[in-house]
């Protein structure tokens, strides 16, 4: 009788992710959580620990490369203390804690070295005397938009979630049918028609901000935006009633 073993096996890097790894693209996406009371380490490892990341793929899994260099996810055993990066002096006490976040974040886009490849590509950057987390996640993760879909399924409240689990009508798909196809295959040859007139003809002209030799090694400067919890969950629910008429319509 034959045994079967359950192997791991590596999964390939999509051709997006391989290159956002490259070294001369590689991007790493910045959250900064402000909170309104003094962080407790150990309850936020311990909310970590049962969240959503600990059971996403990429965010247990490691970056390898085979002999031919082509990059792999590898699954491994998640170390929480070596994603948890705490600094408990103040970054200045000159300025105020949004600006000193910002500070912080500018040194880590400019100076920082890249995420060791020796743990999942990713960290959380505890700032103590400013009560400010600051999630650091490669791009090949997952984008903005995914990552805060993740961090709103991690908060709560005593009444209840924060995020409200969506409606059956706005979970509901349209159905395909061949013109929606043939539009769809017409539309993606014009867009890539257009692409590959302006790789080859049309060229960036140069304004006052246009960055020159070197333009890498300059300090970055941030700017900030603050959104409410209430006033997003508010857009969501609109965008949703929004799409559900328009297939209503159609």
């Amino acid at each position: 009788m034959e045994q079967s073993t359950d192997v791991e096996r590596d999964e390939p890097v999509s051709p997006v992710g391989r290159f956002l790894l490259q070294p001369l693209t590689n991007l790493d996406i910045y959250i900064a959580i402000a909170g309104e009371y003094p962080i407790d380490v150990d309850a936020f490892k311990n909310l970590i620990k049962s969240s959503i990341i600990l059971q996403l793929p990429r965010f247990c899994s490691l970056i390898v490369r085979d002999s031919c260099g082509r990059e792999h996810w590898r699954k491994t055993q998640v170390d929480i203390d070596r994603h948890i990066i705490i600094r408990r002096h103040p970054i200045s006490d000159d300025i105020s804690d949004e600006d000193a976040v910002n500070d912080y974040i500018s040194n880590l886009i400019s100076v920082s070295k890249p995420l060791p490849t020796d743990k999942p590509l990713w960290e959380f950057h505890m700032l103590m005397a400013h009560k400010t987390i600051v999630l650091r996640v490669h791009h090949a993760l997952g984008d903005a938009t995914s990552l805060m879909s993740m961090l709103q399924s991690m908060c709560v409240r005593v009444e209840g979630p924060v995020v409200e689990p969506p409606s059956l009508a706005a979970a509901k798909r349209r159905r395909s049918s061949v013109w929606k196809v043939v539009r769809l295959v017409w539309y993606t040859l014009v867009f890539c028609f257009e692409y590959l007139l302006r790789v080859l003809w049309i060229k960036d002209k140069t304004t006052a901000v246009s960055g020159g030799y070197g333009v890498e090694l300059w300090p970055r400067q941030l700017a900030t935006a603050r959104f409410r919890l209430d006033d997003m969950q508010t857009v969501k629910r609109a965008v949703a009633d929004a799409v559900s008429f328009s297939w209503i319509l159609n």
